[in-house]
């Protein structure tokens, strides 16, 4: 085999994806762990994230795209005009068997891991010429993370919502755990997807509470929940700091890690469809496949998005340790009323210098003292994970 991918995830499909669209006569194997393609997830997107080539290669995985979406804060409530998209776990399954069934192991759980070969569960070893590794992320002594965890529940109402767009943020619920927002989803005229979501320091996913505070959210907004047809659940990194050296060290000699594992991802929103796609981007197009090749590559590119990104790991800071708990929404309160076409650039991870200094600028809703606190970036974790 050519490449074994190691996880049937996002960062992995769209890395396959790309490669057989490109290099077809490139041998690929899927190995998933679970029963199904994709897990049990959710990927969003700004449409200004992508462009056209990336658009039209993403539009057969797209299952849902709206016109515009609002965020609404305690004092103030915005629509902005940008087209978002969603992905999900059924239609990215959908997609990839119709192109690489024959090249996908469900249930398919793998041991051990190396430069050239795989390791079952069962004892089958799969060699291969090149072997990634997507299964997620996994933690780490040389990262500093905040958590942006939540439940989701896609939930069948009596009666049409009424909505037209996504709430992609609304923080007028009470402020819980650090930052809190419910991040609402229109599927169909009578379908949601409800998100109960923290900014939070610490990991804990209280399941049974949060189904109970979505069911008195969606009560809040006058919508009778007649069943839930499904739940999806995260805990997702938000990078404070760290040492990405030390930690892009830690995988295996020769294993190229991708997705979470390589800490490509967003710092701030925690979107990792566009790091994705960027990558299965420039992993298709290598002149070399190899093992070594793919590994030396990936971690050249996470290290240099990593040390890219410092201005966003310090908001981040200052968001989780200059600002009281509750009273983090503040800061994004304050966020979403600058320009749309800055807000557009931060979630593209575009920013310029101008649009750092805006961002900067004003009447900081932190203690001066506990923002210049968070200057420093630490390199490796504060306390026990």
């Amino acid at each position: 085999m050519d490449i074994v991918f190691v996880g049937a995830g996002l960062a992995n499909c769209l890395i396959a994806a790309r490669i057989a669209e490109r290099r077809s006569r490139v041998r690929v194997l899927l190995l998933e762990a679970g029963e199904s393609v994709g897990g049990n997830h959710s990927w969003s997107y700004h449409s200004s994230d992508f462009g056209r080539m990336q658009h039209a290669f993403l539009s057969p995985f797209r299952a849902h795209v709206w016109m515009g979406h609002d965020v609404h804060f305690p004092a103030y409530s915005r629509i902005l005009k940008g087209h978002y998209g969603t992905i999900t776990s059924e239609r990215m399954s959908q997609v990839m068997h119709e192109r690489l069934h024959p090249s996908i192991r469900l249930n398919a759980k793998v041991a051990h891991v190396a430069a050239d070969h795989v390791v079952l569960a069962g004892g089958e070893r799969i060699d291969a010429g090149a072997v990634i590794d997507g299964r997620g992320s996994v933690s780490s002594r040389h990262l500093d993370l905040g958590f942006q965890k939540f439940l989701g529940q896609e939930v069948q109402l009596t009666r049409p919502h009424g909505l037209h767009r996504p709430f992609i943020m609304d923080a007028r619920v009470e402020q819980i755990d650090g930052y809190r927002f419910v991040y609402v989803l229109p599927l169909d005229p009578q379908t949601l997807l409800i998100e109960d979501t923290y900014y939070s320091s610490g990991a804990e996913l209280p399941i049974e509470t949060l189904r109970g505070r979505i069911a008195a959210y969606a009560a809040t907004q006058d919508w009778e929940i007649d069943h839930v047809v499904r739940e999806e659940e995260g805990v997702l990194p938000i990078a404070l700091g760290g040492d990405i050296g030390a930690f892009l060290a830690e995988a295996p000699q020769g294993v190229a890690r991708v997705g979470l594992r390589a800490a490509l991802f967003h710092p701030t929103t925690g979107y990792s469809l566009p790091d994705a796609l960027e990558l299965a981007d420039l992993v298709s197009e290598l002149p070399d496949l190899s093992g070594p090749a793919i590994a030396a590559f990936v971690r050249q590119h996470a290290a240099r998005r990593w040390e890219s990104r410092g201005f966003f790991r310090l908001l981040n800071r200052m968001l989780f340790r200059a600002a009281a708990p509750d009273r983090r929404y503040a800061i994004l309160e304050r966020f979403y009323r600058l320009p749309e076409d800055l807000i557009q650039r931060f979630y593209g991870d575009r920013l310029t210098f101008k649009d750092k200094a805006r961002i900067l600028t004003g009447r900081p809703p932190v203690s001066v003292l506990k923002a210049l606190s968070c200057l420093p970036e630490t390199k490796s974790a504060i306390g026990p994970r």
